[in-house]
């Protein structure tokens, strides 16, 4: 597997070689990320001050008490016309001017997520459990949208390629489990589980093709191995070995 990333840049920092072991989820590269960096940091100022929003309910709350004053005040006619429309209008203002500042930290947490979003994208985490097989770009070096930095191998499951006799054809079905015994110096028995039985036979060595998957969580097992594989039947014995 290919690894690059989701845009072009400047490589700061490969943290892998050929040969190391990474887990899903590991960082094994950086892009340079200073401009990325500084309008997190920006982004995230806008969107963590609610100074704005604090001040216009504090506002509404002011013009409510004032228009409610002013409403007793003018069942009374002690106040005019004029006066009780301005306390209204004030008050519809300020709810409008706080509806405002509540959109703007609204709008200020996306584009956090967004400026996030983007920084994300110049650090290069490993897919699944693997071993890295070639590095291509190191430090210093430009990955354009074309290239990649590292090549990866699967390690956790490992797929089994066999190639079964035709006779076994209909009794080999997705979901048996069989037993894996890789060659010297590995050695020993591994149960793995058939996941894909080829429908197109080959006519020449009177075989189809059957892959399993073998889990590997501690990745011990090399991949690239010539192994035997004896499929079990409901009695749990060995039926004909592959290889």
């Amino acid at each position: 597997m290919k690894i690059g990333a989701p845009v072009p840049g400047l490589i700061r920092n490969v943290l892998v070689d050929r040969g190391d072991v990474v887990r899903q989820g590991q960082r094994l590269a950086e892009l340079e990320s200073e401009v990325e960096e500084a309008a997190v940091a920006a982004a995230r100022s806008r969107a963590e001050n609610d100074n704005p929003v604090g001040s216009g309910r504090a506002k509404v709350e002011f013009t409510q008490r004032k228009f409610k004053r002013m409403e007793t005040l003018r069942a009374t006619n002690t106040v005019t016309e004029a006066v009780f429309d301005e306390a209204k209008t004030d008050m519809r203002v300020a709810v409008l001017a706080l509806k405002e500042a509540e959109l703007n930290l609204d709008i200020a947490k996306s584009e956090l997520r967004r400026a996030e979003g983007l920084l994300r994208q110049r650090v290069i985490l490993s897919p699944l459990d693997a071993v890295v097989t070639e590095r291509v770009l190191g430090p210093g070096e430009y990955r354009t949208e074309q290239a990649h930095i590292l090549v990866l191998a699967r390690m956790n499951p490992l797929y089994v390629e066999v190639f079964v006799p035709l006779p076994l054809f209909g009794q080999v079905q997705p979901g048996m489990v069989a037993e894996v015994e890789p060659e010297a110096p590995v050695g020993g028995r591994y149960l793995a589980t058939v996941t894909v039985v080829d429908t197109q036979f080959d006519a020449s060595s009177g075989t189809f093709g059957v892959r399993l998957s073998l889990p590997n969580p501690d990745l011990k097992l090399p991949g690239g191995l010539r192994c035997k594989v004896g499929f079990l039947d409901q009695a749990g014995a060995l039926g004909t070995p592959s290889k």
